[in-house]
């Protein structure tokens, strides 16, 4: 039985994997998809205002730490790329798979603002016009969205390099919304780099919801109907 902790992009909170999870629990894994702070619908102004990249990734350490959870396997859907980048850098070897759908995986010192490409960064611009410490959704989508804490867009991630010692590590590329995604640049780096694994799903973003059995098919290593790697 594998162990899968599912953590959720920008805007979003556990329900973005609410068709992924019943396959991969069904399959016989556990399965824990997180919402991070200042992401919850009960969460007070002052817990988005204040909440960063280092916020989100110890709310999954202390997920990792409450539920006494060892090797796992850590899934990030956008955004989530720099906090499970975060965690398995201070994990001290509980993660044994990263997961990074569709996902940034930044290296020392980069931050979401730094990686993204100059469409996301006007719509976070236009999005914090409102209150200047978060972000409001981007027009369209799930309603279920929430405002994005900015300063976990700003914050830089400071790795150590253990992420590196993590035995499987890759990178899912989504390849149906070129127009826009800010991912062709890191996919042509990690293909070129041997430790990671690139896989390509032919779905927009939200591939989770586009092709909830493609996703949990890739996660549970059976492959699955367009990916290729």
């Amino acid at each position: 039985m594998a162990t899968f902790v599912l953590v959720p992009g920008g805007w979003k909170g556990s329900w973005s994997y609410e068709a992924v999870v019943p396959l991969l629990e069904r399959a016989g894994h556990a399965v824990h998809a997180l919402t991070l702070t200042g992401l919850r619908p009960d969460d007070e102004e002052t817990a988005v205002a204040s909440a960063n990249l280092d916020t989100h990734a110890d709310d999954v350490l202390r997920h990792l730490d409450r539920h006494h959870l060892t090797d796992v396997t850590l899934v990030g859907h956008s955004y989530a790329g720099m906090v499970i980048s975060a965690v398995a850098d201070r994990a001290d070897g509980r993660i044994s798979r990263l997961v990074h759908l569709d996902a940034f995986v930044p290296r020392d010192g980069e931050s979401w603002w730094s990686s993204t490409n100059d469409y996301f960064r006007s719509v976070a611009a236009a999005g914090a016009a409102d209150t200047g410490y978060s972000i409001r959704p981007p027009d369209g989508g799930d309603p279920r969205r929430r405002p994005h804490p900015l300063a976990s867009f700003l914050q830089a991630a400071r790795l150590t390099g253990k992420v590196a010692q993590v035995p499987r590590r890759e990178f899912v590329y989504c390849s149906g919304w070129e127009d826009r995604t800010p991912f062709a640049g890191l996919r042509a780096r990690l293909l070129a780099d041997p430790g990671w694994l690139v896989h390509e799903l032919p779905t927009g973003h939200d591939a989770m919801h586009e092709a909830p059995q493609a996703v949990a098919a890739l996660l549970l290593g059976e492959g699955a109907a367009g990916v290729a790697a």
